[in-house]
């Protein structure tokens, strides 16, 4: 038994298995108690049956086997070896005239041959550097493990930064709009409702996860651009001139600028940026036509109609739903997608009743990690 010294105690360190294959007693006796006296534990088998069996019911360190046995030879007992467990070093024992065969094992997996009759000191070299390869291996192994592990481990804390970051502009940009909130009162609660309705009319088109995220970002951000309208034409109560239109206009390209810096929400900016673009190609700012207007803006056209027929204005009550659902079909292909309008004309009225009507916590943008 070996022993190792640790912490100035000394404990017993289990032996090294090594099993010994060989249809010639004497053989099997003389390598058993070289390698035994070496500290080693041996297991001894007559052939090459006895020795899978034997390897399948234990856990050994290295297999000494010869070639030519009765029953299993070595060749077959090496093949069988290699597919229950490839780290574990074979090494052949072969009389002279076998070395041929010996070679060919080596070839197909074996990592020693030892020659019969072998001098006990080449014995326990083969031995010892059978058994530092497979430590090798196992330290190799167990650090690719706790490389993989750490990679992992940073990769999900990474990931966890990431989304953080990502939940901390939410809370800015949700400021924002509470901000533009109150700057535009006529409008209060807009974002947050037409976000809904956008979330709503997107998840029963199936769109997946990943674009949905960043189309309820665009749809509650949408007019981040007023921020940048002069107050006297925002909230001007009578009509717009020519060039206080022009100006309004302006909110989309201003939205675009602040968001389409923030890597995350450059998708999001596109909706912002498009989301005044009518289907028949007769919006603005950029005359965008059909598909070319990204999906969420064509959505979000919808649900905004939606909720500016349906919510009090200043200058007007609110309309029925009913008469909400007749106008946007009637600018199907107009200013609307056709298949958007499909879609949204598919769900029920209490759906959007209950959204806008909605009595708890209306939806808010750092809600997003739940979409």
């Amino acid at each position: 038994m070996l022993y190792n010294d640790i912490l100035g105690g000394v404990v017993p360190v289990e032996a090294e298995k090594i099993l010994i294959v060989d249809d010639e007693e004497a053989i099997r006796e003389v390598i058993s108690t070289l390698l035994q006296a070496q500290g080693f534990s041996c297991t001894t088998c007559a052939n090459g049956r006895q020795g899978l069996e034997a390897f399948r019911k234990d856990t050994y360190d290295l297999v000494l086997s010869d070639i030519v046995m009765p029953e299993m030879d070595g060749l077959k007992l090496l093949a069988e070896l290699r597919v229950a467990e490839p780290d574990v070093p074979v090494i052949m024992v072969t009389a002279m005239h076998d070395i041929s065969i010996a070679l060919e094992a080596i070839r197909t997996g074996a990592y020693d041959y030892v020659l019969k009759p072998f001098e006990k000191d080449q014995l326990y070299l083969s031995v010892r550097r059978g058994l530092e390869h497979r430590r090798l291996v196992l330290e190799n192994r167990i650090y690719q493990s706790d490389l993989e592990q750490l990679v992992a481990e940073r990769t999900q804390q990474l990931s966890i930064a990431l989304q953080d970051l990502e939940q901390s502009y939410d809370y800015t940009l949700e400021a924002l709009g509470g901000a533009l909130d109150a700057k535009d009162a006529e409008t209060e609660g807009h974002c947050q409702r037409v976000t809904a309705f956008t979330i709503t009319i997107a998840r029963a088109m199936g769109v997946d996860k990943g674009q949905l995220r960043q189309i309820a970002r665009g749809a509650f951000l949408h007019d981040i651009g007023k921020m940048g309208i002069p107050d006297h034409i925002l909230r001007k109560p009578g009509p717009l001139t020519a060039q206080e239109r022009a100006i309004m206009r302006t909110h989309c390209e201003i939205g675009y600028a602040v968001l389409e810096r923030i890597p995350f929400l450059k998708e999001a900016a596109e909706i912002v940026l498009a989301h005044q673009e009518f289907y028949n190609g007769l919006g603005y700012p950029r005359g965008l036509k059909g598909e070319q207007i990204p999906l969420g803006a064509r959505i979000f056209a919808v649900a905004d109609t939606l909720d500016a027929m349906i919510s009090d204005r200043p200058y007007r009550k609110a309309l029925p739903i009913s008469a909400a659902r007749e106008e946007i079909k009637k600018f199907s292909g107009i200013q609307f997608d056709p298949r958007v309008v499909e879609t949204f004309l598919a769900q029920p009225e209490r759906v959007w009743r209950a959204l806008h009507e909605k009595t708890g916590d209306p939806f808010r943008l750092t809600q997003l990690e739940h979409v």
